[in-house]
């Protein structure tokens, strides 16, 4: 699976300019871990940071204009850092697999004279030691997209251009057609093209540019890594989990993922139970095991309306309990662990603040669950997470953590615990890292 290895968002909310991990021009930094966690006080900008991954995966489905209005974002003005007139951006750099070259993404949403976002830039590349490869360049909506998306960053085309030139060429059309008096159409771009021998590309149009080119050209097979990443975002996991939601009967019919709001628990048992038929009540056991106060866990089909309910078995109690009677707690960890048993988990998952209506000794145990499928491997899920829980963060690693903090300006600015003097010699001191925030020693009080 793909993994994210650093991000950077501009003029978004209170992250006015915030970078977490590697980007592919920047080599000293370590990237993002499998597990990132943020932490920080109320009002710090932990939530917003937990909705950029949000605004992306409604920009990919929707578009910019809609992804600025939805979730009570309050349109575009409402989103751009107050006091800022440059556009919101957005950057990405994540690797398809372990052994592939870094790949960035890279986005910029203005508003146009009409006051409607639009996306003024867009770009996709990838990065090795020897050359990089544009994959797309868009300039409102029009630009340039590679024609053999399987080709080698080591290697040369079939006309022979050579791919370390292509970074400068297509930085002299990019700025040629962004500095064009007429209106861009593939005309003009094609002129650019034939003028800088640009044979390994072809023109793109898009008809809409509050539309993201890689949600137009990722629909296409003949354009892979863009397909790739575009199905990367598709395939994020955004947890917008609420226990009342969890507690609806919806009707029969098995559901291949939960989904964020975890009403569909129910149709994910079933779907589970009918695809890992052999190891589905081992998978309940095990759940079982690390609820407090829980024996067991079993299911029962409704043999009229074919429904199938969980039922779970409380210490002390004869009968089991249905799913709606249980504890917002309960419900919240075990929709956590059920979801970390998906046979095709998603490629990342985001939640925020986990801790909310859970006992706090139960935190490091989850804690321990989360890093336990965040392997950094191929086939395991990335998990980034926000909380203000200290009982957490002890379960944590200093490298794992990024502290978010207000400047003197208003705006967040984040670290990474482990550039914190100290306290990684502290932390091997046997200190737990939770304790040291709630002394004051990761933010200042």
């Amino acid at each position: 699976m793909a993994k994210i290895e650093g991000i950077r968002v501009k003029n978004f909310k209170t992250l006015k300019d915030v970078t977490l991990g590697k980007l592919w021009n920047v080599f000293d930094i370590e990237p993002l871990t499998p597990m990132t966690v943020v932490i920080g006080k109320n009002g710090v900008g932990k939530s917003t940071l937990f909705d950029v991954f949000g605004f992306l995966a409604d920009a990919l489905k929707l578009g910019v204009e809609d992804a600025c209005d939805l979730s009570g974002r309050g349109g575009f003005e409402g989103i751009r850092s107050q006091g800022q007139s440059g556009a919101i951006e957005f950057e990405i750099a994540y690797r398809e697999s372990v052994s592939h070259s870094l790949i960035t993404y890279k986005i910029s949403v203005d508003i146009d004279g009409n006051g409607r976002p639009f996306i003024t830039a867009e770009s996709f590349f990838q990065v090795s030691s020897k050359s990089t490869i544009y994959y797309l360049v868009l300039i409102k909506g029009f630009g340039f997209a590679l024609k053999d998306q399987e080709i080698n960053l080591n290697d040369t085309n079939e006309n022979g251009f050579e791919l370390d030139k292509l970074q400068t060429l297509l930085s002299e059309a990019t700025h040629e057609f962004r500095n064009e008096s007429s209106n861009l159409s593939i005309s003009v771009i094609n002129q650019i093209a034939q003028k800088n021998g640009l044979n390994s590309f072809e023109a793109v149009g898009l008809t809409d540019n509050r539309k993201l080119g890689i949600a137009t050209l990722g629909a296409l097979t003949q354009h892979p890594r863009i397909s790739a990443f575009r199905q990367f975002i598709e395939n994020w996991y955004l947890s917008y989990f609420t226990p009342d939601a969890a507690r609806t009967l919806p009707m029969s019919g098995a559901q291949q993922h939960l989904n964020s709001k975890g009403d569909n628990i129910a149709n994910f048992v079933q779907f589970m139970e009918r695809e890992r038929r052999d190891k589905f009540q081992n998978i309940l056991n095990r759940i079982a095991e690390k609820i407090p106060g829980i024996g067991s866990i079993k299911t029962y089909r409704d043999q009229i309306s074919n429904q199938l309910h969980l039922l779970f078995q409380d210490i002390g109690f004869d009968k089991p309990f249905y799913a709606p009677q249980m504890s917002d707690g309960t419900l919240k960890v075990f929709a956590y662990l059920l979801l970390l048993e998906d046979p095709n988990p998603p490629p990342f998952i985001c939640i925020e603040e986990p801790e909310n209506g859970l006992y706090h000794k139960l935190l490091e145990t989850l804690a321990a669950e989360f890093r336990s499928h965040a392997t950094g491997k191929d086939d395991g899920s990335q998990l980034f997470i926000t909380t203000h829980q200290p009982y957490f963060v002890d379960a944590l690693e200093p490298e794992e953590v990024w502290v978010l903090e207000k400047g003197e300006d208003g705006f967040a600015k984040i670290t990474r615990a482990s550039d914190i003097p100290y306290v990684q010699n502290m932390v091997n001191e046997g200190l737990p890292l939770g304790s040291l925030w709630y002394s004051d020693y990761l933010d200042a009080r």
